[in-house]
């Protein structure tokens, strides 16, 4: 039942996330120019200045008559002015009206990486900016992905690292669903999992849910066989040293990620 919940609830964030980031996607005259991006510039009456250029890693462009211009983080409206300033500056264009189109934005991105549906990196822009945006846009968590997103970046010139849980931030958005920003990384890992063998209907690899006990355990692997036994459980299971250990737990006892549950024959 709650693997069910929780398929829903991200669901439920996939699709209020891309309907999000529609809405939220930023207008052209609020982009903000990063490196890599491609640019087309033109100056009104002045085709011998049309340009297709792309900004330097440095954040910067290469424009003719004026040399090196630095636009690096202006709005396409700012870097349209500071070229046209240069221009008339120089002596070069008495009133130059320039326009530039953003054709390819290649800045202004995010890396999102493991259990994810379409792993690879992501526009900002395209995406709304938020957590819930990027995700959806690369096609939600998988199934064998863990409910917890962790968002790994630099803020104010110091590291960033925020661990958040997608499920919650699908019921509580405002406060979960993050802001994120030009070269964060969004990983997914792998969801928790337990091994079930032995006197069992479906032994094998199972996910494990949020508070699974062994009980809910063993339902899960489909329940025990008419030759098992539900008395004298064994647990395996490693210690903070790494070391395997066996435990006898009770029934109401919680799983613990990697745990490894045997069910006994009954004995006659």
């Amino acid at each position: 039942m709650r693997s069910w919940r929780r398929r829903i609830a991200i669901l439920g964030l996939m699709l209020s996330g891309a309907v999000g980031a529609a809405a939220a996607a930023p207008e052209a005259q609020d982009y903000r120019v990063s490196a890599g991006d491609i640019l087309k510039i033109t100056v009104f009456k002045n085709p011998d200045l049309t340009q297709d250029l792309r900004v330097s890693e440095g954040g910067s462009i290469n424009f003719p008559l004026i040399g090196t211009v630095d636009i690096a983080h202006l709005t396409l409206p700012e870097a349209e002015r500071k070229i046209a300033q240069l221009l008339r500056d120089g002596g070069f264009v008495l009133d130059p009206q320039v326009n530039i189109l953003l054709t390819q934005a290649l800045g202004n991105q995010v890396a999102v990486l493991g259990q994810v549906n379409r792993p690879g990196r992501y526009s900002l822009d395209t995406a709304g900016g938020h957590l819930s945006g990027v995700l959806a846009a690369a096609g939600g968590v998988a199934l064998a992905g863990s409910d917890f997103v962790i968002v790994t970046g630099s803020r104010d010139g110091k590291p960033f690292r925020r661990e958040v849980d997608v499920v919650q931030m699908s019921s509580n958005p405002t406060s979960d669903d993050i802001t994120l920003e030009d070269g964060d990384t969004v990983f997914v890992n792998r969801a928790p999992l337990f091994y079930i063998y032995g006197q069992v209907q479906r032994p094998g690899q199972l996910r494990l849910e949020r508070g699974m006990t062994v009980m809910q355990a063993l339902a899960s692997g489909g329940g025990v066989t008419g030759k098992g036994t539900a008395r004298g459980i064994v647990v395996h299971r490693r210690d903070a040293n790494g070391k395997l250990v066996k435990i006898h737990p009770k029934l109401s006892d919680d799983v613990q990620d990697e745990d490894v549950i045997y069910v006994k024959e009954r004995l006659f």
